[in-house]
């Protein structure tokens, strides 16, 4: 998670809402990325699909099956949904998205029964420096 924080100061730099990500197979790093839709021009350049995408070029496979994300910030719907199509296995995220969030404060997609694969998720990870790396953002840009 401290690099997923890492990560996020990345995306701040870049004037992009400071969320980093990272995918762990046993002990490697296979992908990382920050958000990235604004310089990209891209919806999809969420953290997690940017490090999603890093880890299956980096394994020559779509599915990512024993590996673990980690993110600072709970998985909106759009990334949830990869997450369940690449079979990652396990979910880590910081702060809860009471907005948007998919793995438990508006929607609990990760686990939803209905679908076809299921992910471990735990919560709460470096939530208070997540948390606050966020709403320093969010309180910069209101000024």
């Amino acid at each position: 998670m401290k690099r997923a924080l890492e990560l996020a100061r990345c995306a701040e730099a870049e004037g992009e809402v400071p969320v980093g990500a990272l995918v762990v197979k046993g002990e490697e790093v296979i992908g990382e990325g920050w958000n990235r839709p604004v310089a990209s021009h891209d919806p999809t350049a969420h953290a997690e699909i940017v490090a999603l995408r890093a880890a299956s070029s980096t394994l020559n496979n779509y599915r990512l099956n024993g590996t673990t994300l980690y993110v600072t910030l709970e998985p909106c719907p759009m990334c949830a949904g990869a997450i369940i199509q690449a079979r990652v296995e396990r979910v880590v995220f910081g702060a809860f998205d009471p907005r948007a969030g998919a793995a438990g404060s508006v929607f609990e997609l990760l686990d939803a029964p209905d679908l076809n694969h299921r992910c471990e998720v735990m919560n709460g990870i470096l939530a208070k420096e997540s948390g606050a790396l966020l709403q320093a953002f969010f309180q910069q840009r209101r000024e």
